[in-house]
């Protein structure tokens, strides 16, 4: 049966496109309903208050960090999208006294323009945004070297290679209102995908690469990061892969509600729950890795219905 047509890019493919009754059934969950989609390999969360909520994922870079050994480095990746957890984790690890000099850092993704990463000195860098609101800010005596913080922004190939080199403890995220985990937006519809996305398979398939944003990610980074001015947002970004993905032994996504809306945020917690894996939502695909945690604020979550403003 033919799918339906994108409502928000009809040149794309992304959530809109997927059967009715899977959108019916994620409007109509409540909070009752989200918790107990937690099942052996999924686990959804809540916090009642938003310094909680940062705290908690503040913690997971510390408690990641304490792993490394040197004999056994090991590190965590983290996103631009949440940002508030990053001063904490900077605040914590100078109370503790916490050598990092065997840990990691992995930069999920960054902008690309006319081919090449931008530079750390362009305004929406997130390795600038990582580097000003996290690193700089630990004390120089217990910083990781330099060489230990890893950013898509040269050598992809490399960049991914470092997955296979040091233990990726954790995988952090948020999600998008496309649906995605760093940049894995859903492709164009077009080619061999004119009729039908990737199957889950072939996208797992996708290591680091540059990737072709999605509308709705560059309106939505252009509201989140750019006062709405989505001229500024590139269209284009390098990205960790499923690959990478599925080399990080958790993968831990974190919504406020500021970067997706109600609906979004029960949607994927049911494809993931219901394993229902669809590249037009790409953060569905998480189903089939062995160790997923959502995390809610749980005023974030809202409700799905009518309301006028």
């Amino acid at each position: 049966m033919t799918r339906p047509i994108s409502k928000v890019a009809p040149g794309w493919w992304d959530y809109t496109t997927l059967d009715p009754a899977i959108l019916n059934d994620a409007a109509r969950l409540d909070e009752n309903d989200m918790l107990q989609l937690s099942r052996p390999g999924f686990k959804v969360s809540f916090y009642d208050t938003l310094e909680e909520f940062y705290l908690a994922e503040a913690l997971e870079y510390v408690e990641a960090w304490q792993q490394a050994t040197p004999d056994r480095p090991a590190g965590i990746c983290g996103p631009i999208g949440p940002t508030e957890q990053l001063p904490l984790v900077a605040r914590i690890v100078n109370s503790l006294g916490l050598k990092l000099h065997n840990a990691h850092f992995w930069g999920m993704d960054e902008w690309v323009e006319n081919g090449k990463p931008v530079p750390i000195t362009h305004p929406l860098s997130f390795a600038r945004a990582d580097l000003e609101l996290c690193f700089t800010g630990i004390d120089a005596a217990l910083r990781m070297p330099d060489s230990h913080l890893h950013f898509p922004t040269g050598d992809l190939d490399a960049y991914s290679q470092s997955y296979d080199q040091v233990r990726c403890v954790i995988m952090q995220g948020g999600q998008g209102e496309v649906k995605h985990w760093a940049f894995n937006d859903p492709p164009k519809r077009e080619g061999p995908y004119k009729d039908n996305p990737p199957s889950p398979e072939e996208y797992r398939k996708l290591r680091t690469r540059v990737v072709d944003l999605h509308p709705m990610t560059v309106i939505q980074n252009a509201r989140t990061s750019g006062g709405g001015n989505v001229s500024m947002v590139p269209t284009q970004a390098a990205s960790v892969g499923p690959v990478e993905t599925w080399k990080a032994e958790k993968v831990s996504i974190w919504q406020a509600g500021m970067h997706d809306n109600p609906f979004g945020m029960r949607l994927t917690t049911l494809m993931i729950a219901k394993r229902i894996p669809d590249s037009a939502v790409p953060m569905s695909l998480l189903a089939d890795h062995p160790n997923v945690h959502f995390h809610f604020y749980r005023k974030g979550i809202g409700k799905v219905e009518a309301e006028m403003h």
